[in-house]
């Protein structure tokens, strides 16, 4: 018999993706227009106004804003009818991963949730890391699969990176200098950056949007093979239910900015759980996940929204690990007719 969850998941997953959908086509029309703000803002009124109609108890585990003071959708904030009886959910998003760049007008951009279903009796779906940053190591199933076998050691955080690199060029036959690695371009990266041309193998730089690159390798032709970098600890937590549902991998720890920083971190956990080095299975317990996003503008996950005359397209994705079904959804939007329910007017609006 199939889980208690897996219908409640069926029935709730495109209510995620749906919001993602809005989130992308309200801040669209900020895309270069300098105001990482108001596109936030858009975004977030679009998913609440989504979640104001759907009967669920969604709880946010995991929310932005808090760190830089922007428009959010925040930590505790809750996210549909909460009806009684309702299915409970803990909730992790990112209305815009990538608010820097659809500022500008540039690439890798998107709006992305991940869901968790929190069965009667337990507390959580997920965790919080409570850290502004986190270090992150993500590889996709063929790496996985290989450390499984026994073919390379167990890679992890603790490695070296040139020796991780190493062990991920043998799993996936490959030459090192034929290894793609993304890394974010961040001065505390700048190891990494190093590391990967000492070894001669190809360095893809990112200005912002964390999430689309760690999942890429997880994902056949993005031609990239590893992520490596210091970046947001929420984008690791959406990171991680993706790469549940891929059969990837996310190794994560907590990454203090400064001795201020880890001495108010050790006011809530312990030194032992400040060092702890996460994978996917310590960061989103059981078998449920959901993750969905849908592009803003272009990135290595998905094609961002294109406007043509009347018309928007979009381009999503949603997963579910209990199937480890992934789905690539193609909409075609009439903006003489469509219109997004906003929580700000608790009405539809046009595009």
């Amino acid at each position: 018999m199939a889980s208690s969850f897996s219908d409640t998941e069926r029935n709730i997953e495109f209510e995620f993706v749906r919001a993602t959908e809005n989130a992308a086509l309200n801040c669209i029309h900020w895309l270069g227009r300098g105001n990482k703000e108001a596109a936030d803002a858009a975004a977030c009124d679009a998913i609440n106004g989504v979640f104001d109609q759907v009967d669920i108890r969604g709880e946010v585990v995991i929310g932005e804003g808090i760190k830089d003071n922007a428009p959010g959708i925040f930590l505790g904030d809750k996210l549909g009818k909460w009806t009684e009886n309702s299915p409970r959910f803990d909730i992790a998003l990112d209305p815009i991963d990538g608010t820097s760049n659809i500022a500008k007008g540039m690439p890798n951009s998107i709006s992305v949730m991940a869901a968790t279903y929190v069965p009667e009796g337990s507390t959580r779906g997920m965790i919080n890391i409570p850290s502004f940053y986190c270090e992150k190591l993500a590889y996709g199933p063929a790496v996985q699969e290989a450390i499984a076998a026994t073919r390379i050691p167990q890679i992890s955080l603790a490695m070296d990176f040139a020796e991780v690199m190493t062990y991920a060029a043998a799993a996936l036959k490959k030459r090192i200098s034929d290894l793609v690695i993304v890394v974010l371009d961040r001065p505390r990266n700048q190891k990494y950056v190093e590391i990967v041309r000492s070894q001669g193998a190809a360095l893809r730089l990112i200005s912002d949007g964390d999430i689309a690159a760690a999942v890429a390798p997880s994902l056949p032709d993005s031609g990239v093979d590893l992520y490596i970098g210091i970046g947001g600890a929420p984008e690791g937590i959406l990171t991680a239910a993706a790469l549940k549902a891929l059969g990837g991998e996310l190794h994560l720890r907590m990454w203090p900015r400064d001795e201020p920083e880890r001495a108010e971190l050790l006011k809530t956990v312990s030194e032992a759980e400040l060092n702890r080095h996460f994978d996917t299975d310590d960061l989103l317990m059981g078998e449920s996940a959901i993750f969905c996003a849908t592009g803003i503008s272009d990135s290595p996950l998905l094609p961002g929204v294109k406007l043509v005359g009347n018309t928007a397209t979009t381009h999503s994705i949603l997963m579910r690990a209990q199937s480890q079904t992934v789905r690539y959804i193609r909409a075609v939007h009439n903006l003489t007719s469509k219109t997004i329910h906003l929580r700000s007017i608790d009405r539809e609006s046009g595009v």
